[in-house]
């Protein structure tokens, strides 16, 4: 997505040079997020980008991994040779994590790219047994597409509730019971002692039978290649970009799940891991690459996105940290609730569970700055538009 976008984004920004889009995978780009809806339940065959890549100019270079970044040469290897540059522009992306000790045993998987999406594809037509290690967003939306095609499901969290790393336990609490009304089966606090053919282990001794093994432990970004290169990683392993995307070395940007940004509006530094953020970053690389050094925009967004699961539509725009004061809006055991984060009574993020109207006004009072008015922010029948303190 963010390689794609950038290409795009170069020519209607007005850049007339050479575009070279390097790929790993032999698949013509493609979108993810359909990955786990409907490419996994056979209800689409691929999710290519609808993009004139020739017309456009932009050459499309499949099975390219890169290996290499020899920045003082002004190129970067890859299996099959190397490819020079004026300008670079890193979007590897990130991997999943793998869970120890599973890798090459029969019946594990991985849900990241489409030959992931394919290989699970006839275990749901089939309707095995599955199990989903990981309660984060991955695995939820899994549960929800396996248990749409008749499987039996049972999700395995090492932590004490759902979601775990995104929001806190009291969010969490409302969102526990959706697994059991899917008929799904979840057990948390519940670490992985070793996968075998057909079955987990937990560490408290259960055994778990299963027809597949579904991972979705979270990701990291696809930076290893860079070892050795002079460029800046941070400790999360991601490409560290200041305000306009640039990189530690001159002439190379990076953009998407591999970097990290500093966020004034937020005073620290982002990975963010979803698919808006590879959408808007590179209209941003774009500019700074046509318009040169200090001219071009500076990155601060608001960070959003959006799930699926279990019948229920959850979006989250912004960033919140666990000092921020929550504020609930509507009921949390109903179909639809928004969850706002305040800071000093300024709006700095909201979780809308079947409230896209919330949403798309809170991620624009987010922009703003906004202070809210709390007990007219906590009254659902008010739009929270209209919560502002004037």
């Amino acid at each position: 997505m963010a390689g794609v976008q950038t290409a795009v984004a170069l020519r209607e920004q007005g850049w007339t040079g050479e575009i070279t889009l390097l790929g790993a995978e032999s698949h013509p780009p493609y979108d993810r997020p359909p990955l786990s809806k409907t490419i996994l339940l056979g209800k689409a065959e691929g999710s290519a980008f609808e993009v004139d890549f020739a017309g456009l100019g932009i050459e499309v270079q499949l099975g390219r991994e890169v290996t290499a970044l020899r920045a003082a040469e002004h190129r970067v290897d890859t299996v099959r040779g190397s490819v020079s540059y004026d300008v670079l522009v890193i979007a590897t992306g990130a991997v999943p994590v793998r869970l120890p000790g599973s890798e090459g045993v029969p019946g594990v998987h991985l849900l990241r790219t489409m030959d992931d999406a394919e290989r699970l594809r006839p275990l749901l037509a089939a309707r095995r047994s599955v199990v989903a290690v990981g309660a984060g967003w991955i695995g939820a939306e899994f549960a929800t597409a396996a248990r749409e095609a008749g499987c039996a499901v049972t999700v395995v969290e090492a932590a004490d509730r759902v979601l775990a790393g995104a929001v806190p336990a009291e969010v969490a609490a409302h969102m526990t019971d959706w697994y059991e009304h899917s008929g799904a089966r979840l057990i948390t606090g519940a670490k992985v002692a070793s996968v075998t053919e057909g079955a987990v282990v937990l560490a408290d001794g259960r055994r778990i039978e299963a027809d597949a093994v579904v991972v979705g432990i979270g990701a990291r970004p696809a930076t290893d290649w860079l070892a050795g290169s002079g460029i800046e990683l941070a400790e999360d392993r991601s490409v560290v970009t200041d305000e306009r995307l640039r990189t530690s070395l001159p002439d190379v940007y990076a953009v998407g799940d591999c970097a990290s940004f500093p966020s004034a509006r937020y005073g620290e530094r982002l990975l963010v891991h979803h698919w808006d953020n590879a959408l808007q970053g590179p209209r941003t690389v774009a500019a700074n690459i046509v318009l040169g050094p200090e001219e071009g925009p500076v990155y601060d967004p608001v960070p959003y996105f959006w799930s699926e699961q279990f019948g229920r539509f959850v979006q989250y725009a912004g960033h919140h940290a666990a000092a921020d004061e929550l504020l609930w809006r509507g009921d949390p055991d109903s179909a639809a609730w928004t969850v706002c984060w305040l800071r000093s009574g300024v709006l700095v993020a909201l979780l809308a569970v079947g409230r896209p109207r919330d949403l798309a006004q809170g991620r624009k009072l987010i922009e703003q700055g906004a202070v809210l008015d709390r007990a007219r922010a906590a009254d659902a029948s008010v739009p929270l538009k209209a919560a502002v303190r004037r």
